[in-house]
């Protein structure tokens, strides 16, 4: 327990609250600026929701536009450790709101980047390459706790880990669904005809494989880390090459940075500005022992011949024992839940790539497609009348298209047109007549087209019995 506590230069840490407030810029701007994800959170009559969230209220688009310029304020804040607390907080709250409105928006990188929003919150980041510590000097500190950047490690550890084993199933394997979407790729400029060709589908499912696995172990070992690293550099830049998937690579290769040892950002920095005096370097983000950069041999530790600025150590406070232990409580709990809740689909039957039964939250990356066509049929229960939905009417492009992949989105539209046909009067039963097929594979009916879906309800925990298995 007292490993978690000991104290460690604090620059990595400092440099990842940056990365985060850069990153989370970023993506804001991405957001705010793509029609369709508008369309999605503010403008569409009806909006998919995540169980336990259904509360959660779509807001107007004016409304989505000033969040977004606030959210904006906030990130720069977070990098430029600028009342970091009320930014980090801020901004956690406000990004998991956007990320809890519309469940077709999911994406594994923004729910990894919602929790360590919250994280990072409860993290001393603002204590050194901060304004914060400009203005206050007092806030300032060298060091931080071991635990501190740990945390922050061991997530990235868990996704690489989690991504690396769903990939070992049948269709990964054979890689699908790789070749399907490398083919579709085949007029991209300059890499398509690469691209392609089978055997990069066959290269890129199998390094996956083995990049995620080895990833953490590699990574702990000095002497291969830089060795993956590279291989991890690469893998992240074919993918933004070929998927385009936002800030995910670029927020993978920040949390693997802090893998290394906890002062590179500090020797980086040192020899950028070891030419110059301390006296020009009045920035507000020196480090105080920049101060050594006189030249004096009292202010540098040399060992093996190398040189290095000195840490001072002098203010950091080991936590209480008392204190240490609800730390580590709390933090045994955390990491409990992100190790036990990707593994939640195994104790529930049928493939889950085809039924979606504890697909989320589970580092399940780029493991299927579906093609699908069909409709709902709607049937009035006192007439008898029946007519068909698409979706078309009430969902936007995006929606209609995740809803047909997806049993627990099929559900939640057959309520929903439930509930607007009983406004109009009517009282409907629907059923669905919605066919998909899994990764290449022949369409098959998905739901029981004889179970009306409006007396249905889907299981948190467990196997929805209207759900068709797949035939393989």
């Amino acid at each position: 327990m007292r490993f978690l506590f000991q104290p460690i230069d604090i620059a990595t840490l400092a440099f990842f609250r940056i990365a985060f407030g850069v990153l989370g810029f970023v993506d804001i701007v991405g957001t705010i600026l793509h029609k369709e994800t508008r369309e999605n959170l503010s403008q569409a009559d009806f909006h998919f929701k995540y169980a336990g969230f259904e509360w959660i209220p779509a807001p107007p688009e004016w409304v989505l536009w000033i969040l977004a310029v606030l959210m904006l304020i906030w990130s720069a804040g977070i990098a430029l450790g600028y009342y970091y607390k009320w930014c980090m907080t801020l901004f956690a709250l406000a990004f998991s709101y956007l990320f809890l409105i519309e469940a077709t928006q999911y994406l594994n990188h923004g729910y990894l980047f919602a929790v360590m929003g919250f994280l990072m919150i409860f993290l001393p980041a603002n204590r050194c390459f901060s304004l914060d510590a400009q203005r206050n000097p007092e806030l300032y500190s060298d060091t931080t706790a071991r635990w501190h950047t740990w945390i922050l490690a061991f997530l990235m550890g868990v996704v690489y880990f989690y991504g690396g084993l769903a990939k070992l199933n049948g269709d990964w394997l054979h890689a699908q669904p790789l070749k399907i979407w490398l083919k579709a790729k085949q007029n991209l400029f300059l890499i398509g005809d690469l691209i392609s060709q089978e055997w990069v589908a066959w290269a890129m499912s199998y390094g996956g494989v083995a990049l995620d696995l080895l990833a953490v172990p590699l990574l702990l070992f000095k002497r291969t880390r830089w060795i993956i690293f590279v291989f991890i550099l690469s893998f992240h830049f074919i993918n933004t090459l070929i998927f385009q998937i936002g800030i995910f690579p670029l927020l993978s290769i920040a949390l693997t940075l802090l893998y290394f040892s906890p002062d590179w950002p500090r020797r980086l920095v040192y020899r950028f500005f070891k030419k110059y005096k301390a006296s020009q370097l009045s920035s507000p983000f020196r480090l105080r022992s920049m101060q050594a950069f006189n030249g004096g041999d009292h202010e540098f530790q040399e060992k093996d011949g190398s040189s290095k600025p000195i840490l001072f150590l002098d203010n950091y406070q080991m936590p209480g024992l008392a204190k240490q232990r609800w730390i580590t409580g709390v933090l045994l709990v955390f990491c409990l839940y992100h190790l036990l809740m990707p593994l939640r689909h195994h104790l529930i039957p049928d493939h889950v790539a085809w039924t979606e039964e504890g697909h989320r939250y589970s580092w399940r990356m780029m493991l299927r497609g579906k093609s699908t066509n069909g409709y709902l049929l709607v049937k009035d229960k006192d007439t008898g009348k029946e007519w068909r939905e698409t979706g078309s009417k009430h969902l936007t492009k995006r929606q209609k298209r995740k809803m047909r992949s997806n049993p627990e989105l099929i559900l939640q539209y057959a309520h929903y047109l439930r509930d607007v046909y009983k406004k109009e009067g009517q009282d409907v039963a629907v059923y669905s007549f919605i066919k998909a097929g899994l990764n290449g594979r022949k369409r098959q009916l998905y739901l029981d087209s004889t179970v009306d879906l409006t007396q249905e309800t889907y299981p948190l925990f467990g196997r929805a019995e209207w759900i068709e298995p797949i035939v393989w």
